[in-house]
């Protein structure tokens, strides 16, 4: 299996950017909604349908481009803001100024290291695993000939 060290390393930008832009906005502006009629859609929400966005090209296409390197950039800008949320929902009421709670904070900050972690080990595992592959080559000829003998 190929991996592209590249675009993972995309989505890892994305993520930490969208996490500390976000919440930096919202510190800022904490009474900001997107309200659809009556329904207040939390963050958590909109980065599902980025995720969605960013994803299925990632699972369906394969190769370089920037168009990929894009969906990349989108997908972990919805990750981002779905893990955001994910503890802030099971923890608070929900309000606004919920948000700005310790616990909101420090669950954002803790679902974001793990997924980072969790992307940044799977680089390291799929590494070690193409390296365990690649035949023994030496470009020094005499150990080629101490191996032969």
């Amino acid at each position: 299996m190929k991996m592209n060290k590249g675009r993972a390393l995309l989505v890892a930008v994305a993520v930490l950017a969208t996490f500390i832009a976000l919440r930096m906005y919202l510190h800022l502006f904490p009474s900001t909604n997107l309200n659809i009629g009556e329904f207040n859609v939390h963050h958590l929400f909109t980065g599902l349908i980025l995720m969605t966005v960013g994803g299925l090209p990632l699972v369906l296409f394969h190769g370089e481009g920037r168009r990929l390197d894009l969906f990349a950039i989108v997908f972990g800008a919805g990750l981002s803001m779905s893990l955001d949320e994910w503890v802030y929902l099971i923890t608070t009421d929900g309000s606004d100024e919920s948000y700005l709670l310790p616990m909101s904070l420090w669950g954002g900050v803790t679902m974001v290291t793990l997924a980072l972690a969790y992307l940044f080990s799977l680089m390291y595992w799929g590494h070690r695993c193409a390296s365990a592959q690649q035949p023994l080559s030496s470009p020094d000829k005499s150990l080629e000939r101490t191996r032969d003998e």
